[in-house]
This record gives C-alpha cells, structure tokens and sequence, in this order.
C-alpha cells in the first residue's frame, strides 16, 4: 500500500512501513500529472514496498493533505488494486519507447493482473563510469493488458528466430591472484541481439499469461498475434523452446493438457490430455527444456521425463545407458619364427604332441599353419558323413511313424469291436421288453 506503506501482496511477507524517500534537492525530478491520452498508472502498483519521492519544500502537512485528497479521490481503486504483485521480470534489450532507433537495455515486468510494463534503463558503458555513476530508470509508459497473471517472456528477431538474453560474467577485481591458479580465458560480454537489432529491424516480443498469449512487434509495440490458450482452466507452466529447429511456444495446463503453439503466428500444433493435475507438486517443478522434453517430480525422490516429440520418440532407444560398455575381443598376435625360436618364454610341451603319432606329418606352430580347403577330401567325406546321417535320422523318423500308425489301427479295430457288442446287447435287450406290458416291468 503506497499510503500506508504497507505491503498486502497475498504473495509475499509483511513488511515494515519505509520512510519516504527524499530527492536530491528541488532540482530533482517533478511529478507530472497524466494526460488525458495517457494509460492509467494506478494499477502497476506491486507487492513491493513502494516508496513515494518528495520534494523538500514539502513539510509534513502538506504530505499529509495531498495523502487525504488522494485517498478521498481514489481510495476506492487503490484498495481494489492492492492484491496486484509482480510474477515475472525479465531483461533484455529492446526498445523502451516507440520512438526508439537502437535497442537499449530494457526491463519486462509483468504482474497478476495481467499487465505488461516496459521499463528503459539507462546503463552507463565505461567501468569507472559505471562505478561511479547509478543506473537510471525512466517509465516509458508502454503498458499492454492479457487475460490472466503473466508467466513469461520471450524475444524472437524477425527471422523468427530465439534471442538469448545478453549476460556478462562478474569478476571480483580486488580478489588476491593466487599464482598457483590457472589462467583462464576472460569471457566478455554477449549480446546475440545487438548485432541482430543494429540496424533497427526491430524484433518481436512473446508474452504469456495463464489464458492468453500474444506477440508485439517492437519498436511499435503492435500486437501482431493473440491466441486464448484455455478458457476452462489456466495455464501452469509456460515456456519457449526449440523443437526440430524451430521455436514454438509449450504450456501445460491445470487440467492436463500439454499444449504447443507456432511462433510467431501462435497456431496450435497439440493439444494432449497428458496428466490431470493431483499434486501440488506438478505444478510447482514442471518445466520444459528443448528437443520436445519436459521434466517434473512425480515424488519427493523421483524425476519424471516426458517428451512430445515424434523424432525424440525415435531415437530414444539409442538414447538409453548402458551397465556395461561393449568392448571388442582384440585379435591374437601372431608370433613369427624369430620369436618363436629365440623366444626366452619356458613351454611345456607334450611327449605325445613330440614323438606320437598325432603329431607325425605335422610342422611346427611358430613355422606354418596348415589351413584346409573347403574343396579337399576331408571336405567330401564331411559332406557325404551329413548325407548318411540325414537318411539314418529320416530312416529312424519313417520307422518311429510306422510303429504309431499300428498302434492307431490297433485302437480302431478294438473300438470297432467295443460298438458291435454294444449294438447286439441293445438288440436283445429291445427283443426282450417288446411284448411286455407296462405293468409287467
């Protein structure tokens, strides 16, 4: 709460009231009041403790009229509006105002209402200027409205495709050098959409909420696209990721369904009842990474992977570990005569493999290998050895067939037997009771 400086977000602890924060003299920047063209401001209020900037001159009864006229005016809107709370941030350079040539460095608040608010900062480039001098803020006024808290933001270059969000890496400049350290490379500073936006091309923002998505194009902060992701339920989980070379827009929601949209013509591509949603637990680890994957808890010890991608489907098989890995049997060398006949290595060897007759004809190891032809004798005698073994199994097979159709006509003619007695008793038995009366029985 601005006038009471209290903080009533449902979202975050209660905190102390901050005392008003004084300028740096009157020289410093004036409230203005909103033009009739200009967007409302009372409901970018956040569940941060807000302060409110004061010129000296004003003591403490002029504060606390303007706080009754204000609270007399508006009290009503500012107490409806004080459940609002920011629920994302991003940065990345963009342009703050419709006016911008060049990208700057630009700060994406989005809140539980549904509001976007674009913010420029004014960073300085040199180091010593930077230590020196603070980082500036100055509202833009760019305000754009979703069905729903927001959840996230991305930005795409005209080409459609994923801008990463630039980072520098911060070094401690008085840490001691310790010589035994390796040197490591210095990384400088990335920035993939100051060389994509130099020329002033512009690019496109992504903005999600839990019902609605949209894409702004920028520097004209135009709505280009708008899709209502779900009508019924809301969405839990919304991300930017790439699938198949190309980047689409994921979001899971509280009733189960896994959805995807085109960028940036947010087009649906899926729409599948994966999970309805039984566990808090889902909702607060869902996450999807790139190449169609997804990853949550399904219990406090368990990590569960999905995927909605046909090509990740298919590898997946190659995709899975192993316990051991393979390793081929190398090959025996082959030792020479030299080695073989100098060699210091002790063999045992065999008074039979020496001077019996197994051995008689045959050379020695470290000399020569005598390598059958298939052609040879030897190879005849195989083959013709398989053929007589074939006709003695199939011999045994015609006999062992034999044996059993006698055993089967063995069984008919004693059934054939069994039937004709049967059919003379019932005769006689038919001639016996066919001249009595019922009484006689």
């Amino acid at each position: 709460d601005h006038v009471n400086g209290h903080c009533t977000s449902p979202t975050s602890q209660p905190c102390s009231a901050g005392k008003p924060r004084i300028p740096m003299g009157p020289e410093g920047p004036r409230l203005t009041r909103r033009g009739p063209g200009r967007p409302p401001f009372r409901k970018a209020q956040s569940a941060a403790c807000m302060e409110i900037s004061l010129p000296v001159s004003h003591t403490e009864e002029s504060r606390e009229n303007s706080f009754s006229r204000s609270r007399s005016s508006s009290v009503s809107s500012i107490d409806r509006d004080t459940k609002e709370a920011i629920t994302t941030l991003q940065f990345g350079e963009s342009y703050g105002r419709k006016s911008d040539v060049l990208p700057t460095p630009c700060l994406w608040v989005g809140t539980s209402l549904g509001m976007v608010l674009l913010i420029p900062l004014s960073i300085p480039t040199d180091h010593e200027e930077r230590m020196e001098e603070a980082v500036t803020v100055g509202p833009s006024g760019a305000v754009q409205m979703l069905k729903g808290s927001i959840l996230r933001f991305a930005f795409l270059d005209c080409m459609g495709a994923l801008i990463q969000s630039p980072y520098e890496v911060w070094r401690d400049l008085n840490a001691p050098e310790d010589p035994d350290r390796p040197r490591r490379r210095k990384l400088v500073h990335f920035s993939p959409s100051s060389s994509q936006d130099a020329n002033g091309d512009g690019h496109l923002a992504v903005v999600c909420s839990e019902r609605q998505a949209k894409v702004f194009l920028m520097p004209s902060q135009a709505c280009l696209f708008v899709h209502n992701i779900t009508e019924s339920s809301f969405v839990l989980r919304a991300d930017v990721v790439s699938v198949c070379n190309s980047v689409c827009l994921a979001c899971f929601c509280a009733n189960g369904h896994v959805m995807t949209l085109s960028l940036p013509s947010l087009r649906p591509l899926m729409d599948v009842n994966y999970l309805p949603l039984t566990d808090m637990r889902i909702a607060r680890t869902f996450c999807f990474t790139n190449g169609g994957q997804a990853l949550y808890l399904s219990s406090p010890t368990e990590i569960q992977r999905i995927t909605y991608s046909q090509e990740m489907c298919d590898n997946l098989q190659e995709m899975l570990g192993e316990l051991f890995t393979p390793i081929e049997t190398p090959e025996a060398q082959n030792r020479g005569f030299l080695k073989g006949f100098f060699g210091g290595n002790a063999h045992a060897f065999d008074r039979e493999e020496l001077f019996g007759e197994a051995a008689a004809g045959k050379a020695s190891r470290s000399l020569a290998q005598h390598i059958p032809g298939q052609g040879g004798v030897e190879g005849m005698k195989m083959a013709a050895g398989g053929a007589v073994g074939e006709l003695a199994r199939a011999r045994i097979a015609l006999d062992e067939r034999g044996q059993r159709l006698g055993e089967l006509e063995e069984r008919t003619a004693l059934m054939m037997t069994s039937a004709e007695s049967f059919s003379k008793h019932a005769h006689e038995l038919m001639l016996k009771c066919k001249d009595k009366k019922w009484y006689q029985f």
